[in-house]
């Protein structure tokens, strides 16, 4: 995965001053294989940003392996919008949730955006954290 120098991260986190993270100092060094994300709402914030660089590797990598499917494409053409992070909870030290809203713009269709909500849930495995699934909120 290339990353370009102060572009911003897709995924819209913040540092305490309010400025926006580049995709390097957030994301990138997950999606690089540098490291594993360190809490649930890291890794589904890395698995948004996949989705919009369409890096399929790493949203299988960061898939539980007992609910992965054999392939993970976002739309092809899919312009992401934005990222909005609602909630999260542990559950116990192994698993946690994430609530977020996700929109994007399909490629074909009537050209209205589309709004996921979902309630994503994480189990941690061997120290890391793996995506396992979600409802639809």
């Amino acid at each position: 995965m290339s990353q370009t120098p102060g572009v911003a991260c897709p995924c819209g986190r913040l540092d305490s001053r309010g400025r926006a993270l580049t995709l390097a100092q957030c994301c990138g060094r997950y999606l690089g294989g540098h490291e594993h994300a360190p809490d649930p709402v890291s890794l589904m914030r890395s698995r948004y940003t996949a989705f919009v660089l369409s890096d399929e590797s790493y949203l299988l990598a960061s898939w539980y392996p007992g609910t992965r499917p054999a392939q993970a494409k976002s739309e092809p053409g899919a312009k992401w919008l934005g990222l909005e992070v609602r909630d999260h909870r542990d559950v116990d030290i192994t698993h946690a949730e994430v609530e977020f809203v996700a929109r994007y713009r399909p490629a074909a269709g009537s050209g209205k955006a589309v709004r996921l909500h979902e309630r994503s849930r994480f189990i941690r495995e061997q120290g890391r954290w793996y995506y396992v699934d979600g409802d639809a909120c």
